[in-house]
């Protein structure tokens, strides 16, 4: 897998967002949330202003998901699902419709969730024709003894428990197919026949395929949740990366690698080159600096992704929420797509890395 290696001097991604959940008058907390959609090379100029608001407003409406969850005492873990369920349906992200294919022109979807009062979670990977990978994660976590389930028998779970079954073309995506193809081409490997019940072939812009290759490396989208019943929970969604093979598996669908969260520290939804985010299990050793080594959650952001990821030549990046309702986002790559809230607060919606 081709794989773009940032330099350090663009690692211009950290920011910090203290916003301390105060406590209301009921001696409840305060929600917030933090969303995000995806790192890469995501530089000003490279797109147009009109897809450049197209992305700023799906990350306003994922907010506006979350906080109509949560401004009406919504669970963490509801707030979560709404959001992601938006982001699964919008073929702008990799998650869901719209999801990348794999070298056998495949969409195999991947999503895990975590419930940080009970450290209870699920995961799925590998499902091709589950609309809500999400959805199903949570299943797992909520009517199964297990944490994660793949492929063929994650379908089977998620037809028991009555979720949305779609067939295949419904994830099609033009770009996403063409993209397969270029990769496919670059590395000498036979391009699949396309799906059944997809439309013709359309003509797509070239210069578009390679925005997205540089942007939407990391197309996964993931969300953090604080409820005012002071608990955390975090959600991760993915179609995986281009023209995959061999059934590979990244980050997000493993707890403490892709998705981590904790009352005791913070809840954490990473994106990146999942290889690495693995081997560092990120979302958990940023909790546990947080918890055991009484770091900020900036600091502890920081160190992990500028720091010991950046030094393992990995690139990507988190967002992360603690129960005091302290936000962080670190990536070291030059942008990720990425929205923050909290509750009496204004939204704030970035892409940039030059951006608050």
């Amino acid at each position: 897998m081709l794989r773009f290696l940032i330099p350090v001097f663009l690692a211009v991604g950290a920011a910090c967002f203290a916003s301390p959940a105060m406590a209301q008058s009921d001696g409840g907390s305060r929600w917030a949330i933090v969303v995000h959609g995806g790192a890469g090379v995501i530089e000003r100029g490279a797109m147009t202003p009109e897809r450049e608001a197209e992305y700023r407003g799906a990350m306003a409406a994922a907010l506006a998901r979350g906080e109509a969850v949560l401004d009406s005492d919504g669970s963490a873990l509801d707030a979560i699902e709404a959001v992601i369920h938006g982001l699964e349906d919008d073929p702008m992200f990799n998650s869901g419709r719209g999801a990348v294919f794999t070298a056998a022109g495949r969409n195999e979807l991947d999503a895990s969730i975590m419930d940080g009062a009970t450290l209870n979670a699920g995961a799925v990977a590998g499902v091709t024709q589950v609309r809500h990978p999400i959805s199903l994660a949570r299943a797992v976590m909520d009517n199964s003894r297990h944490v994660m389930l793949q492929g063929e028998g994650a379908e089977t779970f998620a037809r028991e428990q009555g979720l949305e079954i779609v067939p295949a073309a419904w994830f099609f995506t033009e770009r996403r197919w063409a993209a397969m193809e270029r990769s496919l081409g670059a590395m000498g490997l036979a391009i699949p026949p396309r799906p059944d019940g997809v439309p013709a072939p359309a003509e797509v812009d070239h210069g578009e395929l390679e925005r997205d290759a540089r942007e939407h490396r990391f197309g996964t989208v993931g969300v953090v949740a604080l409820d005012r019943a002071g608990n955390i929970a975090a959600g991760t969604s993915t179609g995986g990366t281009t023209a995959k093979r061999w059934g590979r598996v990244g980050d997000s669908p493993i707890i403490g690698a892709g998705t981590y969260a904790n009352n005791a520290s913070c809840g954490v939804s990473a994106t990146g080159t999942g290889e690495y985010f693995i081997r560092l299990t990120v979302a958990s050793r940023i909790c546990a600096l947080v918890e055991l080594q009484g770091l900020s959650l900036q600091a502890a952001a920081d160190q992990v992704i500028q720091d010991e990821l950046t030094a393992m030549e990995g690139d990507g990046g988190i967002v992360a929420l603690t129960p005091g309702g302290e936000i962080a986002w670190s990536f070291n790559t030059p942008g990720m797509y990425r929205a923050r809230q909290n509750e009496g607060g204004d939204a704030v919606v970035a892409i940039y890395g030059d951006e608050d």
